[in-house]
């Protein structure tokens, strides 16, 4: 089906979600429709709803198969009286929020005990480090989605220079890092096992529990990086 131009399929995702998805792509016109869409599910909830979660270029909703039972009147499994719920609702126009999006900047170090993948990736990519974060800083980055671990944005798209594959094996990765995995970039809000290539720290913490609100990004923001000495970081 095509509402505003932009074709979906829906699918369940086991046995108590449905995604919405928009295709496989990086996409800020498919990403601003399904933020659109997520606020829209959000003041239009449908009953038994649980959690709404956008990413890239799909929507997935999780629901309460117990309470969608007392609707199998319909003659309908949960998965299809959800479908249809979420069709109709799609029927809607949504207009692309136009409020002014969050721009953040983000102090980054990327000397080397914050960085232990710079100077590989300089190496890989026939540069220096002082390129790679030229380059890495020159641009705004849009924060596309939330995930992975609690307030970890993910943001794109980066210059096909610094383009770079995740590692093969994960490894310890210290909160705050910022690292590169293909043509995103993204900071870890926690301690983490994760395969990205790291190319500085943050002082900034990107995620507190005890916070009413506890991420500091949001899908939707833009994100501007600077560097700063190892003296900033310290005394940050």
């Amino acid at each position: 089906m095509n509402y505003q131009g932009l074709p979906y399929h829906i699918f369940p995702l086991g046995d108590s979600a449905v995604t919405i998805d928009y295709g496989n792509t990086i996409s800020e016109e498919i990403n601003d429709m399904v933020l659109a869409r997520f606020h829209q599910f959000q003041l239009q909830r449908i009953p038994g709803v649980i959690e709404i979660v956008p990413s890239y270029s799909s929507l997935t909703i999780y629901y309460d198969v117990c309470k969608l039972r007392k609707n199998d009147s319909y003659g309908l499994t949960a998965f299809e009286w959800m479908k249809w719920k979420i069709e109709e609702l799609l029927k809607y126009p949504v207009q692309k929020n136009e409020t002014e999006k969050r721009s953040i900047r983000i102090p980054v170090c990327y000397q080397d005990e914050f960085a232990p993948d710079l100077q590989q990736m300089a190496t890989a990519k026939n540069c220096s480090p002082e390129e790679i974060i030229r380059i890495h800083t020159a641009v705004p980055y849009r924060v596309y989605m939330i995930g992975f671990l609690p307030g970890f944005a993910y943001m794109g798209v980066v210059d096909e220079k610094i383009v770079m594959p995740r590692k093969q094996q994960p490894v310890n990765v210290k909160e705050g890092s910022v690292g590169i995995a293909g043509k995103q970039t993204g900071i870890y809000p926690l301690s983490s096992p994760g395969g990205w290539q790291i190319i500085g720290r943050t002082p900034i913490k990107m995620f507190d529990a005890e916070k009413d609100d506890p991420a500091v990004l949001k899908a939707g923001d833009i994100v501007q990086f600077y560097s700063i000495t190892k003296d900033e970081f310290e005394s940050y």
